[in-house]
């Protein structure tokens, strides 16, 4: 049986911890290491990688950008300057101060805009409401508040004005409410507006002044990258399904699919986040490679092939499922050939946007996706097919076949608009 070992804990009068008793060196050396293990656990973590570095340094701007805007209540000269209107700057800070410099400046120059027209106009509906003066004041302030309420409402739900300034609407909505049922008189309306408008000047400097020039983490960066990444991942995914299909052990045992199908459906759900990531680059300035009119459109085209792609991947596994055994025994080394090809040319593409070279598409291209097509061509014959859809492998070996020319066509349509990409992002040419 393993020994145990007790160690008496002494407290004081008023319930807290004395230094335990030591009764031997090998009690002392134990009780150390009981209480060191948490440390070491930790020191025994893997090392950040670049991701968790990011999220750091974002953590750390946001808490230097909080603690610049707090000097405005805690200096006694800012605050007699801006009062109580502080919290806005402090308001701002924390609602716009996005991890991407692209965001953050997406939602600054939103709110900014939102809160000058709907300041703007909720001072001039106030002053409206009390030159009416009387009963006619409340009925003045309430058509207008339906009015702006219901338009901009509306205006919110355009996909092109919700992808782009639904949080500009939303300040829009907010601010003009505020100031036109506010009550105030229209001189102490105007100058209150104008002092809160100042602050979140303040508070929006800062923010830019932070996420722009120390340490940005641009948008337009982590697109780039997200996208070779998957380039990358497809062309794995189809040498992993090669090797699981055609290069058998002696044994004849497969690997299991899980890597190269993960890696499929996760390029299956990156729309969401390419459509944000294009949002965000657009607001961004000229930043390292990419300029003021870089075509991040292009992006999601060309992540929409990729995605099409992972699709015809995944099929082809319940293809080959179903006629394995003919084509392993028939086709093997043909379908190895095309595959690699496959997988070659879609390393190709990615290379070409990673470099930012102009993808050789007429020289190298072309001439290879010609000859994927004689060898897809030639995997069955027409006697031979035939002679397969007599038994049920037929089906299986004409959806293999199909599922490859669809993937030739579909890398045909990849290559050029990643040649399209080259020409309208400036890409030099290849040495």
């Amino acid at each position: 049986m393993a020994s145990s070992t007790v160690i008496a804990i002494n407290v004081d009068r008023e319930g807290v911890a004395l230094a335990p008793p030591y009764s031997s060196k090998s009690q002392k050396k134990k009780l150390d290491r009981f209480y060191c293990q948490p440390i070491v656990s930790i020191l025994k973590q893997k090392p950040m990688n670049g991701h968790d570095m990011r999220k750091v340094i974002h953590s750390v701007k946001v808490g230097v950008a909080l603690v610049l805007v707090s000097l405005l209540y805690l200096l006694g000269p800012l605050y007699k300057r801006v009062g109580e209107n502080a919290m806005w700057a402090i308001m701002t800070v924390v609602v716009i101060f996005e991890f991407f410099a692209g965001a953050t400046l997406s939602k600054g120059l939103n709110r900014g805009i939102g809160t000058v027209l709907g300041g703007g106009l909720g001072c001039l509906g106030a002053a409206f409401a009390q030159a009416v003066g009387g009963v006619g004041k409340a009925i003045v302030v309430g058509i207008a508040v339906f009015i702006f309420g219901a338009g901009a409402t509306y205006t919110r739900q355009i996909p092109n004005i919700k992808k782009k300034y639904d949080y500009g609407a939303l300040i829009f909505i907010l601010t003009f409410n505020l100031v036109v049922v506010s009550g105030l008189r229209a001189d102490q309306v105007l100058e209150l507006a104008r002092d809160r408008l100042a602050t979140i000047v303040m508070g929006f400097a800062i923010c830019i002044f932070i996420s722009l020039l120390v340490f940005p983490i641009w948008a337009g960066d982590e697109l780039h990258h997200s996208l070779i990444s998957r380039f990358e991942d497809l062309a794995r995914s189809l040498e992993g399904f090669s090797k699981e299909y055609f290069e058998n052990d002696n044994h004849k045992e497969k690997k299991s699919s899980a890597n190269f199908s993960g890696k499929c459906k996760s390029i299956l759900h990156s729309k969401a986040k390419d459509e944000s990531l294009v949002n965000f680059a657009r607001w961004e300035p000229w930043h390292g490679k990419f300029g003021f009119s870089y075509p991040w459109g292009k992006y999601l085209k060309i992540g929409e092939d990729l995605r099409d792609l992972a699709i015809i991947i995944l099929s082809l596994k319940g293809c080959h499922d179903q006629s394995s055994e003919i084509l392993e025994a028939s086709a093997k080394e043909a379908c190895e050939g095309i595959i690699a090809s496959l997988a070659w040319t879609i390393k190709e593409l990615g290379e070409s946007i990673k470099e930012m070279s102009k993808c050789r598409y007429e020289e190298m291209i072309v001439p290879k996706m010609k000859s994927v097509r004689i060898e897809v061509s030639a995997i069955v014959n027409p006697f031979a097919l035939g002679t397969y859809l007599e038994n049920s492998d037929g089906l299986g070996i004409a959806s293999f076949v199909h599922s490859l020319m669809k993937m030739v066509e579909k890398l045909e349509e990849l290559a050029k608009e990643v040649e399209e990409l080259g020409q309208l992002g400036g890409f030099h040419e290849n040495s």
